[in-house]
């Protein structure tokens, strides 16, 4: 890691990656054979998009919850107690024999990240400086990638032993992290514990509304108008491609891949250098208008490597997008950093519940429009960023 990260924050950071590379990892590795393995219940498409559903609003639900335990509990007694669940959601994954059951599996699984991510980048902003926040979450960024990456190839391969063992190799793998995450120490203070004690947990609907009074609550609407728009490009690219291009799954992989990777490279070795040149504000305005262009660059056929290279142009500026948002937000957040984190995961839940399913209707009336609608969203989001530079410094200010 860069010298410029406190002493300190290098091994807790160094775990928090290998936790969130293991539990994203176990996820990926479940997507390949999941099809396969829904036929042993005379299951298909439909529950599928079910499963998928469950685990997202599992996750929308319990993310401010795990936010607002972890001021008052500490991260990592809610890192801990995600990765556990997720332990149980594998196991029970793995074990089932009935529909219900597989539901509840992935509805624990949802849980299980709702606690853990709003503490993960709590406790990157406990162990980090404002100017080496964007770092420090662009770290965490890049090991969730590379976890998504490899996932399906191993998934894929450990599915030969059996069609069950990806999700009992999952569930271990889990439970290796919850054991790792034993040597980390906690990064919130007892004081700090203690000034949020005596503030009562909120409802759901009552956090939500009070986020529009939060100074942060632009960052929170950019966040989810970005990644509606970003979902639409995710959720219909293998179909895009496949009907435009005529291209088999092996290329498609190659390209998802090729772009993963190029997103691991610019969080991991340029995403900080380009905040210290341009600032968080104007590299999320470009991010903006690169994105969007990349998505009507798309519409474009020529050949494979034009499509390698616009996608390559999404990727890149996509990675630069969410850790640099969620800085902006931890920097305005003060103590409250669970509370502010949560709401970020509730508002990217939301995106990527809504995306999926406007992607999807848009795709089936014309193979262009979930690419049209993506694009509006993201250059008509530029307008959140207007005075982001004034409350940036002010929300530092607050927070040093």
């Amino acid at each position: 890691m860069n010298a410029s990260l406190p002493r300190s924050a290098k091994l807790p950071l160094y775990i928090l990656m290998m936790n969130l590379f293991i539990a994203l990892l176990g996820q990926g590795m479940v997507i390949p054979i999941l099809p396969e393995y829904l036929k042993q219940f005379d299951a298909a498409g439909t529950e599928a998009g079910y499963l998928i559903a469950a685990f997202g609003a599992a996750q929308f639900l319990f993310s401010p919850i795990g936010g607002q335990l972890s001021d008052k509990w500490g991260r990592k007694k809610l890192i801990m107690a995600g990765l556990f669940l997720t332990v149980i959601s594998d196991f029970v994954f793995a074990v089932s024999n009935t529909l219900p059951l597989l539901y509840a599996a992935r509805f624990i699984g949802g849980i299980a990240l709702g606690l853990m991510v709003p503490s993960n980048m709590a406790y990157v902003v406990d162990v980090t400086t404002p100017e080496t926040r964007a770092k420090g979450m662009g770290y965490l960024g890049a090991a969730m990638n590379l976890g998504m990456v490899l996932g399906p190839g191993l998934g894929g391969l450990i599915a030969h032993f059996g069609i069950r063992a990806p999700y009992f190799v999952a569930s271990g793998l889990s439970l290796a992290a919850t054991l790792l995450t034993l040597l980390l120490p906690e990064s919130l203070p007892p004081e700090r514990r203690a000034a949020q004690s005596h503030i009562q947990r909120e409802p759901f609907t009552r956090q939500i509304m009070n986020a529009i009074r939060t100074p942060y609550f632009r960052y929170l609407l950019l966040i989810l108008v970005m990644t509606f728009g970003l979902v639409n490009y995710e959720t219909v690219y293998a179909l895009f491609v496949e009907q435009k291009y005529e291209y088999d799954a092996s290329k498609i992989s190659i390209i998802i891949t090729v772009g993963a990777v190029i997103g691991i490279i610019v969080q991991v070795w340029l995403l900080d250098r380009f905040i210290r040149w341009l600032g968080e504000t104007k590299l999320i305005r470009l991010s903006l208008i690169m994105t969007g262009a990349a998505l009507l660059l798309m519409l474009v056929k020529v050949n494979l490597v034009y499509l390698l290279a616009v996608s390559a142009l999404f990727f890149a500026f996509n990675a630069f997008l969410r850790p640099t948002v969620s800085t902006l937000i931890a920097n305005a957040a003060g103590d409250r950093q669970g509370y502010a984190s949560g709401l970020n995961t509730t508002f990217t839940s939301l995106g990527n519940i809504l995306g999926p399913l406007i992607a999807g209707g848009l795709f089936d009336k014309h193979i262009n429009l979930p690419y049209i609608l993506g694009a509006i969203i993201l250059l008509a989001t530029l307008f959140l960023t207007a005075g982001g530079s004034k409350s940036q410094k002010a929300g530092v200010a607050a927070h040093e």
